[in-house]
């Protein structure tokens, strides 16, 4: 008499298990289409244009995968197969990670508005001179656009003032262009009362012009700083973080 004996089948078959597998191999697909749109445009393997369709598309697949995590979830509880339940939560835990940033992205655009040159002074924005041949090849050009960009950004960021600090001229520069280094700019040129910097950003490469200018005033010298983008018409909001960043940690290096 043999011994051998049948294991019962599992609820539900390979039913709760495929939605899961499925989803799965779409959510690989779409991290590598979304994490991989960014890098792909800043080795010029792929035009702008086509890399934002591809993140677009990559969104679209993690949505997919969501909701095959969903179905999975759904059809193993009903059949208390819980390892394919547990592997349906993950998927979907996961496609929520990946499009936090992406929403995120989409939730400021509707909040700032759509400009790319943010400035301290918006009356007499610091210029840039060795950046200008480099900003003349871009779409945004040279030039300040003007009193309709400065209302707008008084509008949204009345927190972007200059400051000024109780220091010598000097100081001020060496500490102005350490913070610059700091913050991992690249630096383009620094003069006695100005500096010029170029901030590129980590997922797709942007570019970002600095403009620093240092004036002498009875209590102290001022540090103004003028802060654009070379492509795009809005920038979400990243000029006037970065200039709020970069005075905020020369305030705190020079006490």
């Amino acid at each position: 008499m043999s011994n051998f004996t049948l294991r019962p089948r599992p609820r539900g078959g390979r039913w709760p298990v495929a939605p899961a597998q499925l989803g799965f191999v779409l959510l690989v697909v779409a991290a590598l289409m979304m994490g991989g749109a960014g890098p792909a445009y800043r080795l010029d393997l792929l035009p702008l244009g086509t890399a934002f369709d591809v993140l677009r598309l990559g969104a679209y697949v993690a949505v997919g995968a969501a909701a095959l995590g969903l179905i999975a979830v759904l059809i193993a509880t009903l059949c208390r197969r819980w390892k394919p339940a547990f592997a349906g939560l993950l998927v979907i835990a996961a496609v929520a990670a990946m499009l936090v940033g992406p929403w995120e992205m989409m939730h400021r655009a509707q909040r700032v508005p759509p400009i790319h040159d943010i400035t301290t002074d918006t009356t007499n924005p610091p210029a840039f001179e060795a950046l200008a041949e480099a900003r003349e090849a871009a779409p945004n050009g040279v030039e300040y656009p003007g009193e309709s960009f400065a209302r707008r950004q008084r509008s949204a960021y009345p927190w972007v003032q200059p400051i000024t600090l109780p220091l010598p001229l000097a100081e001020v520069r060496d500490a102005a262009e350490a913070t610059a280094r700091e913050m991992g700019w690249e630096i383009a040129a620094v003069e006695e009362r100005h500096i010029e910097a170029t901030a590129t950003t980590r997922w797709f490469g942007f570019k970002d012009d600095v403009a620093i200018r240092l004036t002498p005033e009875d209590d102290g010298v001022r540090v103004d700083v003028r802060s654009a983008s070379r492509l795009g018409q809005s920038d979400l909001g990243t000029n006037a973080g970065r200039i709020h960043d970069y005075l905020t940690a020369l305030h705190a290096r020079v006490e």
